[in-house]
C-alpha cells in the first residue's frame, strides 16, 4: 500500500494549483511550503510542487487554457480532413511530376483540379494550394542543411497575457518561460542547426532571403500572410515549406503542430519524421490477429488447448494496443537514427510487443473481477463469460507467457535480466497501486487530489514505461534516454488516466464510475471546491458509499456544471500532458524525442494545436480589444 499525503495539509491537495486565481493559488503554495518540496520557475512564478512523502507526485504548475475553435471557413475544420488533403496532395504531385518552382497561377489551377479529384469545395484551394506548394519543396527542403533554415513562427503563438518576452526591430526575445509552445519548437530547431525568428509578415521573410544566408524557409503562418510570401520566395526558387494557422482573426488561433514538427525534422539523412506512425500502430494491431498470434506465439499443443485458445481469443479482442505500440514506437525510433529508410523490424519485436500486451491483458482480466465489471470492449468480460475461476487462470497464463516470451528473445543474458526485471517492477507497482483502490473499496473514506493523483500513477504510469523502457532496452538505448522514460510515464500516465475518469464517470467508457463509486478526481476536487452544506453532505455520502449514486446523479451533474469542476479536471490533465512534453526537453536523440512527443497526441487523440494568433494583419482585427503590456509597439 502506497503513502500517501495525510489530509491535513492546510486544506492543500493540488487542486488549488489549478484554480482561477492567481493570488489563491500562490496562497495555497506557500501555506504547503514546509511540507511539500517546491519548485518554482524564477521566470514566471509558476510552481510546481512534490507532496506525498518518501514517494512524491508532482502536481504540474496551472497552465493557460488553450481554446480550441472552429477552423475558419476557408479551411477544414476536422484534422483527418486536413490530413487527407495533404495526402491526396503528395499523390497528386508525385503523378502529375510537379517540379519546383511552381508559379502561384499553376498551383492555384492545380489546387482547384485537386478539390474537384477528392470532391472538396473548391473554398478550400487556397489551403490546398499551400500543401501542394509543400510537396513540391519537399525532397528541395530535405536536402538544405539545417544550418541554411530558417524557423519563422509568429510571435502570436504565445499566451499573450502572460508573456514576459519583449521585442526588437526583428521580432520577439523568447524568454523561454515555459508558458506557450514557442521555446520548445524554437529549442528543438535550434539543436538542429536552424536559425529561427519569432515574428510575422512578408517584409521579414524578404528580408532574410534577401540576405543570402538562408536557403530554405520552415514557417507558420495565417493564409493572407503565406499567399504575400509566395510571389519572394518562388521568385528566387528557395524552398519554402509551411502551416497555417487554422485562423486569420489575430485572436486565439490554432495550428497543426504535428505538421510544424515534421518539416522541422525533414533531411534526406534522417527520415524519422516521416514514418507514418498511423502505419505503425496498423503494423501493431495485425500483429493480434489470430494467425499472427499463432506464429509468433507457436501453436498450441497438449493439455490445456482450451485454456490457450481463449488467452489468445482475449489477446486477439480489440483493444487501444497502446503498451506494444509504445515499445515498437521505441525501438524504431532508437534504430532509425541517422537511416535513410524505416528499420526492418525482427521477429523478436513481434514477440517483445505481445509479452507487454499479454501483461497488460492479464490485468485487465483480473482488474475486471475485482471491480465487478461486466463489460469490456462492448462485450462481456472473461469472468462475466466463463467464470472467475477459468478467468483468474487466463489471466495467470498471459502473465506467464509474457516472461517466457521474453525469455525466448534472442539478446544478451544482461539484456535478458534487466528484461524481465523492469516487467516484474512494473507488475509489482501496478498491482501495489490496484491494491490502494481495493483497499479504499473496503475502507472508503474521502479523498483528496494528491491521493487519487496517486492511484493514477501507480494504476497506469507503470505499464506505459514498462512498455517503453522494454523497447528501449531492446534496443540498447543509452542512459540519456532511460532517464526520461521515467518521469514522462509518470505525467503520461496520470493524463491518460484523468481522460479515462473523466469518460468512465460519465459511463462513456466501459464502466461507469460513479455509479461503481471508484476513487474519482472529479469527485475529490468536487469536495474540495464544496462550500453549502447540502453539497458537503451529498459528496460525503457519496464518497462513504452511504446514498446510492443515481439517488443524486442529476444533482451532482448540475452542482459539477455550477462549480465548473470538469473544466478543471481537464485543465489538470492538460498540464500533466504538457508536462510530459516538457519531460522530454534533456534528451539529445532527437529521433526519440520527436516521436515520443508524436505520441502524445496519437495517445489523446487531439487535434495537437498550439495557441497563437496572426499579427500580419492585427492591426484590421485588434479594434476593440485592449493591447497587451507585451504587445510590440
Amino acid at each position: 500500500m502506497m503513502a500517501f499525503t495525510p489530509d491535513p495539509l492546510l486544506g492543500f491537495d493540488g487542486e488549488a494549483l489549478h484554480g482561477t486565481s492567481a493570488a489563491e493559488t500562490l496562497a495555497e503554495a506557500q501555506a504547503v511550503a514546509e511540507k511539500a518540496e517546491e519548485i518554482k520557475n524564477p521566470k514566471t512564478g509558476l510552481r510546481s510542487v512534490l507532496v506525498g512523502g518518501p514517494n512524491p507526485i508532482r502536481l504540474p504548475p496551472k497552465l493557460p487554457m488553450m481554446r480550441v475553435r472552429p477552423a475558419q471557413s476557408n479551411i477544414p475544420n476536422k484534422r483527418a480532413e486536413r490530413d487527407a488533403i495533404k495526402s491526396a496532395a503528395a499523390l497528386r504531385c508525385a503523378r502529375e511530376g510537379l517540379v519546383a518552382p511552381v508559379a502561384l497561377d499553376q498551383l492555384r489551377v492545380q489546387a482547384l483540379a485537386l478539390c474537384k479529384e477528392i470532391g472538396l469545395d473548391v473554398r478550400f484551394a487556397n489551403y490546398a494550394a499551400v500543401l501542394l506548394n509543400n510537396e513540391v519543396w519537399r525532397d528541395g527542403l530535405a536536402q538544405v542543411p539545417y544550418e541554411k533554415r530558417l524557423l519563422l513562427v509568429p510571435k502570436c503563438l504565445r499566451v499573450e497575457d502572460h508573456c514576459p518576452a519583449p521585442f526588437d526591430s526583428f521580432g520577439m526575445l523568447c524568454k523561454e518561460c515555459g508558458l506557450c509552445s514557442i521555446e520548445d519548437l524554437a529549442r528543438e530547431a535550434e539543436e538542429l542547426g536552424y536559425a529561427v525568428l519569432v515574428a510575422e509578415g512578408s517584409a521579414i521573410v524578404r528580408a532574410m532571403i534577401e540576405t543570402g544566408s538562408i536557403e530554405a524557409i520552415v514557417g507558420v503562418s495565417c493564409l493572407n500572410v503565406l499567399e504575400k510570401c509566395f510571389p519572394h520566395m518562388e521568385a528566387v526558387a528557395i524552398p519554402g515549406m509551411s502551416i497555417p494557422l487554422l485562423q486569420d482573426d489575430c485572436r486565439e488561433t490554432n495550428v497543426d503542430l504535428d505538421q510544424v514538427r515534421d518539416l522541422i525534422h525533414l533531411s534526406a539523412e534522417d527520415k524519422t519524421y516521416r514514418l507514418d506512425l498511423e502505419g505503425l500502430k496498423g503494423t501493431v494491431r495485425s500483429w493480434f490477429e489470430p494467425e499472427s498470434l499463432e506464429e509468433i506465439m507457436s501453436p498450441s499443443l497438449g493439455i490445456g488447448q482450451e485454456t490457450d485458445a481463449i488467452a489468445r481469443e482475449w489477446l486477439a479482442q480489440a483493444g487501444k494496443r497502446w503498451r506494444p505500440y509504445l515499445a515498437t514506437c521505441m525501438w524504431v525510433a532508437l534504430s532509425s537514427e541517422g537511416r535513410s529508410e524505416s528499420p526492418v523490424m525482427p521477429s523478436d519485436l513481434k514477440k517483445l510487443a505481445v509479452a507487454v500486451e499479454c501483461f497488460h491483458k492479464a490485468s485487465l482480466i483480473h482488474d475486471d473481477i475485482e471491480d465487478g465489471d461486466l463489460i469490456r470492449y462492448g462485450k462481456q468480460t472473461l469472468h462475466a463469460k466463463h467464470g472467475e475461476a477459468i478467468a483468474i487462470n487466463v489471466g495467470d497464463l498471459l502473465l506467464g507467457e509474457g516472461y517466457r516470451l521474453m525469455g525466448e528473445l534472442d539478446v544478451s543474458a544482461e539484456t535478458r535480466a534487466a528484461l524481465m526485471a523492469e516487467a516484474a517492477r512494473g507488475h509489482v507497482a501496478l498491482s501495489r497501486g490496484q491494491g490502494a483502490e481495493l483497499y479504499w473499496t473496503h475502507n472508503p473514506r474521502v479523498l483528496s487530489s494528491v491521493e487519487v493523483l496517486g492511484i493514477f500513477r501507480e494504476k497506469t504510469a507503470p505499464a506505459f514505461e514498462v512498455a517503453l523502457r522494454v523497447g528501449a532496452l531492446f534496443a540498447g538505448a543509452d542512459e540519456n534516454v532511460h532517464s526520461v522514460i521515467g518521469p514522462y510515464s509518470e505525467a503520461l500516465g496520470i493524463a491518460y488516466q484523468i481522460r479515462d475518469d473523466i469518460d468512465d464517470f460519465f459511463g462513456e467508457g466501459d464502466s461507469d464510475d460513479l455509479s461503481d463509486m471508484r476513487p474519482s478526481l472529479i469527485m475529490a476536487i468536487a469536495r474540495k471546491r464544496a462550500q453549502a452544506q447540502e453539497h458537503v453532505q451529498m459528496l460525503d455520502d457519496l464518497w462513504l458509499r452511504k446514498i446510492a449514486p443515481d439517488s443524486v446523479r442529476e444533482s451532482l451533474h448540475a452542482y459539477l456544471e455550477q462549480e465548473k469542476v470538469i473544466s478543471k479536471v481537464r485543465e489538470l490533465s492538460d498540464a500533466y500532458e504538457h508536462e510530459a512534453v516538457r519531460s522530454l526537453s534533456p534528451v539529445n536523440h532527437s529521433t526519440v524525442k520527436g516521436l515520443l512527443r508524436r505520441v502524445i497526441g496519437k495517445i489523446f487523440g487531439n487535434e495537437n494545436l498550439i495557441e497563437g494568433y496572426c499579427s500580419e494583419f492585427e492591426a484590421r482585427n485588434v479594434a476593440g480589444r485592449a493591447p497587451s503590456a507585451n504587445s510590440a509597439s
